[in-house]
C-alpha cells in the first residue's frame, strides 16, 4: 500500500511515517516511480510504534526493542530495558495519580461556598 493509504489506516500523518523510516522503525520498498510501498502488516507496526511513543519511549529505545518484537525473542538486555521502561511508566502513573488526587481535593474545597473568598 502507498504511504497515504497507510497513514489513513494507521491514523497517523504521512510526515510521521517518513520520520519512522528515518529512525529505522519502519521499512518500505519503492515502486518504479519512486513511491513508498508498505506491506499490510505495516498498519500494526505503526500502531505499536505509536503506543510505545505514547508510553514515553524514545525512538532509540523503540529501535532497540523492535528486532526482539519482530523475532518474538527477548534477550536479557531487552528484558532489562523493558523492565526499566515499565518501572518508569509506573512512576509516572503514581505521580499523575497524586496530582489528580490533589486536584480533586482542590475542586472539592472550592466547590463549597467560602465567605472569606470573593473569587470562588
Amino acid at each position: 500500500m502507498r504511504i497515504g493509504d497507510l497513514a489513513t489506516k494507521a491514523q497517523v500523518s504521512v510526515r510521521a511515517l517518513r520520520y519512522y523510516e528515518e529512525q529505522g522503525l519502519l521499512a518500505s520498498t519503492r515502486s518504479e516511480s519512486g513511491q513508498r510501498l508498505y506491506r499490510d502488516s505495516a498498519v500494526g507496526r505503526v500502531r505499536l510504534i505509536q503506543q510505545l511513543y505514547g508510553a514515553g519511549l524514545s525512538s532509540k529505545t523503540i529501535a532497540e526493542l523492535l528486532p526482539c518484537v519482530d523475532a518474538k525473542v527477548s534477550t536479557p538486555e531487552s528484558r532489562k530495558l523493558l523492565v526499566a521502561e515499565r518501572d518508569r511508566i509506573d512512576t509516572q502513573i503514581a505521580e499523575l495519580t497524586l496530582a489528580r488526587d490533589r486536584l480533586n481535593d482542590i475542586i472539592d474545597a472550592t466547590s463549597r461556598p467560602n465567605p472569606q473568598c470573593d473569587y470562588v
